[in-house]
């Protein structure tokens, strides 16, 4: 029901704010065309004036500089009339309408069959090899106390510890095929399959904080972009990301009334905090290229030793491991074509929240708030990325893309959007697919928690970038 509110909310606010834009901006007459046909990256040309018309500021700077944008128009210089050039104002469409989204929405779960078939094929050897048992076994004295629904010797344990392991690697291929069959396992004991069990809401709210040692495609990113320590973000990244992978434990725990100070969940979570601060010291200790090769090593050893593991098993076992292989792939097929509605439904609502011009409004009304107050508005630069990432992860990337460019990747706000896109993981993307997959409908609590976490990971990097960059 939450969900549904706010996917609605969503909807409405977007066309009520396109209303209002398109009457009183002349500059946006173009808007409902932008949110239902327009493209990313699309030229909307806004008017062309005689050159004339403009100041003897703006005369002379196109006379120097024939095409520049100020703000979030552009102009361009046109010549064609040499006794009476023409400035031509434009601006360059940030976001997909809803009929390019739609489009996008089917060829990720395209891209993503591949992968499914993969990994589920796997999972289904695994499975059959007793795999998924033994791997239950050994994390059930801790899972046992944080998911008391689920039965001791389940398999769910054993997909719920894949996932997360994948996750702390960055193995992000891997963790979506092990969540979605841990969601399934986990709705297996669902009594009432339209209702999200508390089980359900602990295991993706720890999934959605992400969790990740190792930030390798942010890294990568402001290396391109000729960052001078690219890797500088390390730290605060994984710290962040620890802070809200922690208050998501907490938030949920509260509301589930589970006890976190017993001695085999203290004993474990400190364990788990002593494993990622050693991994940190020895990890911060390497140079760029050392962290990077590092990096490799891991996410696609670890990839290679888990198939190596399986079909090993699967041999010991004497099981027909092609055909389980098969079976599995056949079950991560049906997968992805099962949460393609789901996933279309998200991303319009989200599209358009981009292409009516709500995130340009918050953002002003923080900067405006920030500064009343008369504290540092840097920060507020960096928003963009925090702000979209519960929504869409391509989004966020593309927003710390261009704050990085904008500033400097070695700036202030480009060190924060690239520690804010390592905080969090994308909230109702991970929702609609997950649930989606299985035909949740009533969520419950589930939004409010994640994106509480996501507030934690957020309030953290911010911290830790006046912490670690001034």
């Amino acid at each position: 029901m939450a969900l549904s509110r706010i996917w609605s909310a969503f909807i409405i606010v977007s066309i009520c704010a396109a209303s209002f834009t398109y009457f009183f901006s002349p500059q946006k007459k173009d808007i409902f065309n932008d949110m239902v046909v327009g493209k990313s990256g699309d030229t909307v040309t806004i008017s062309s004036k005689k050159l004339e018309s403009y100041s003897a500021k703006f005369k002379n700077h196109f006379l120097t500089k024939k095409d520049s944008i100020i703000g979030d128009i552009g102009y361009k210089l046109d010549q064609k009339n040499l006794t009476s050039p023409e400035i031509k104002e434009y601006r360059i469409q940030k976001a997909d309408g809803i009929l390019a989204t739609s489009k996008s929405a089917v060829d990720i779960c395209i891209g993503l069959i591949g992968i499914m078939t993969l990994f589920m094929g796997f999972m289904s050897i695994a499975e059959k090899a007793g795999g998924i048992t033994f791997l239950s076994r050994m994390i059930e004295p801790l899972f046992s106390k944080l998911f008391p629904e689920v039965p001791k010797g389940h398999p769910a344990f054993g997909h719920m510890m894949l996932n997360f392991s994948a996750n702390l690697l960055g193995l992000d291929n891997a963790a979506t095929p092990f969540g979605l069959k841990a969601m399934d396992s986990l709705q297996s004991l669902n009594p009432d399959p339209n209702r999200a069990t508390n089980a359900q809401i602990m295991f993706l709210s720890l999934h959605a904080s992400g969790l990740t040692l190792v930030p390798v495609s942010i890294i990568a990113l402001r290396a391109g972009l000729n960052s001078k320590t690219p890797t500088d973000i390390f730290l605060p990244c994984i710290i962040a990301t620890f802070a809200a992978t922690m208050a998501a434990l907490i938030i949920v725990s509260i509301k589930q009334k589970i006890n976190l100070l017993q001695p085999t969940v203290m004993a474990y979570l400190g364990g788990i905090c002593i494993l990622v601060a050693s991994m940190i010291w020895g990890l911060s200790r390497l140079d760029r290229e050392g962290l990077e090769s590092v990096s490799k090593l891991i996410s696609n050893g670890m990839i290679l030793l888990i198939f190596f593991l399986i079909v090993l098993g699967g041999i010991y076992k004497k099981i027909n491991i092609f055909d389980a292989f098969i079976e599995g792939a056949k079950e991560g097929f049906m997968v992805c074509v099962k949460i393609i509605p789901y996933l279309v439904g998200i991303l319009i609502a989200i599209s358009l929240l981009r292409t009516s011009g709500v995130f340009e409004v918050v953002l002003d009304g923080m900067r405006y708030a920030v500064n009343l107050f008369g504290a540092d508005t840097r920060f507020v630069d960096g928003l963009p990325t925090a702000l979209i990432k519960p929504l869409s992860g391509s989004g966020a990337r593309g927003m710390m893309t261009d704050a990085m460019k904008t500033f400097g990747p070695d700036s202030f706000q480009g060190r924060l959007a690239a520690i804010l896109q390592g905080s969090s993981d994308t909230t109702f993307y991970v929702i609609a697919v997950y649930f989606g997959a299985i035909g949740v409908r009533n969520t419950r609590y589930t939004v409010g928690t994640m994106l509480l976490a996501d507030l934690v990971g957020i309030i953290s990097s911010i911290i830790l970038a006046y912490w670690f960059f001034g």
